[in-house]
């Protein structure tokens, strides 16, 4: 049950950072952002709304930001590993995960 928790939190962070890089291209600051990245934190739990990147895509439609499904998806990766990462600063992902990682950003 713990891993699950631990999984659910790392896909909570790795929204909230990708909420942060989606408001900063949606021209969002301060508690906008705040609030814009938290909203997508809250939907890794919802299943009904845990689909980030059709989340990203419309919003970016919405307000003309041009930005591809791999520069998404790319952002989402490098986030997915910075979430990992203990507040110690040591790499908590499994080498051959960090390595795939790699090489999906490609």
């Amino acid at each position: 049950m713990a891993s699950i928790d631990t999984d659910v939190m790392r896909m909570v962070r790795r929204n909230k950072l990708v909420g942060m890089w989606a408001a900063k291209k949606l021209a969002l600051v301060g508690e906008e952002a705040k609030a814009y990245s938290d909203e997508l934190g809250r939907a890794a739990v919802d299943v009904r709304r845990n689909d980030i990147l059709a989340t990203l895509r419309k919003d970016f439609l919405a307000a003309g930001v041009a930005q591809s499904d791999e520069d998404i998806l790319a952002v989402m990766n490098q986030s997915w590993l910075a979430a990992g990462k203990p507040a110690n600063g040591r790499d908590a992902t499994d080498g051959a995960a960090l390595q795939i990682a790699r090489n999906l950003m490609r």
